[in-house]
């Protein structure tokens, strides 16, 4: 059995290559690891010079995972320091990462990985792909590979979103329009 963690990003399955660093550990910042690392949001908020200065010094991306309760404008100004950000779903039935994983896509701009992380289940792969999620990591002990079927469960969408803005009727519309005119 291999101790490699399997993600899903970009619609494929690859091996996890980022640690996470607990912030209850007792050694604190210096017992990073090298390489690439999610650090909880309050440590970023105590500590973003210093990890700042890591990523610099190891050449290494950083990442942050949020919680729900977490406002994502307090990482609007340091958007642009973050490969990777992870939000955290406590459990199936919090919607709060949703709205966060849009703010981020469509208000700050974040261009980089949007991973779920928690309790992220297969029905739920689609509707975070939509919010702008672009990697996610399943609660163990589930299939993965059933999981990335999710991401091609519905071949439209009526409503706009993050991955798609215009609603199914003005892309009709404007295909029609096309048609017309051609």
């Amino acid at each position: 059995m291999s101790d490699v963690s399997l993600i899903i990003r970009d619609g494929a399955i690859v091996a996890d290559d980022w640690t996470l660093f607990s912030a209850s550990d007792d050694a604190g910042l210096a017992s990073l690891p090298g390489g690439k690392i999610i650090v909880p949001f309050k440590t970023w908020i105590a500590e973003r010079a210093a990890l700042v200065e890591r990523a610099a010094n190891f050449r290494a991306p950083i990442g942050v995972w949020i919680e729900g309760a977490d406002d994502p404008a307090l990482l609007a100004d340091s958007i642009h320091e973050f490969a990777l950000i992870a939000v955290n779903f406590p459990k199936f039935t919090d919607g709060r990462g949703y709205s966060t994983g849009a703010l981020l896509r469509s208000r700050y701009g974040f261009k980089g990985e949007l991973r779920a992380v928690g309790d992220v289940l297969r029905d739920q792969l689609f509707y975070l792909r939509r919010a702008g999620f672009n990697a996610f990591a399943l609660r163990a002990g589930k299939d993965i590979h059933d999981a990335l079927n999710a991401l091609s469960d519905f071949s439209e969408s009526y409503q706009g979103a993050v991955d798609q803005p215009l609603p199914l009727f003005k892309r009709r519309t404007s295909h029609t329009i096309e048609a017309i005119n051609v």
